[in-house]
């Protein structure tokens, strides 16, 4: 018996602030077809967005690289699987900004990851034994 199970959409971009809209409207368009709830989509669009900046800002820092997406619904869950090159950075271990402070006594950035936790339910992160990062965002969405 054939497994006839279709892989997931997957993109392969290069690291440049040029190609976010790309990677959005891909994650966009895969989940509206998966039927994923808007409200849900802009979450993911959104978690997507600043991690991938993230990766093409601080982890190539300029230098030539690739980001790969893929989008996969699993059960009652659906699973952005973010995969780069870059230097090994686990944002599950990054703090959480004190927003306690003042404005004006914060540092500047810091924002995205805790903005992304808020956004998706489950963020996870391993390091590649050929190098670079793989983080997955989990996002319920039961309709």
């Amino acid at each position: 018996m054939t497994d006839n199970k279709v892989p997931p959409p997957t993109m392969r971009v290069s690291a440049t602030l040029d190609n976010l809209s790309v990677i959005r409207s891909f994650v966009e368009e895969t989940a509206t077809n998966l039927k994923v709830d808007p409200d849900i989509i802009y979450e993911i669009v959104f978690a997507v967005n600043e991690l991938t900046t993230n990766i093409i800002v601080h982890g190539y820092q300029g230098k030539h690289g690739i980001i790969e997406v893929d989008v996969v619904q699993d059960a009652d869950c659906l699973l952005i699987h973010i995969v780069d090159q870059a230097p090994a950075f686990d944002p599950t271990t990054f703090p959480t900004p004190d927003l306690s402070l003042p404005l004006a006594m914060r540092p500047m950035g810091g924002l995205g990851i805790f903005l992304t936790n808020h956004y998706v339910d489950e963020i996870i992160y391993s390091a590649p034994s050929q190098g670079g990062n793989h983080i997955t965002l989990v996002k319920k969405c039961i309709p």
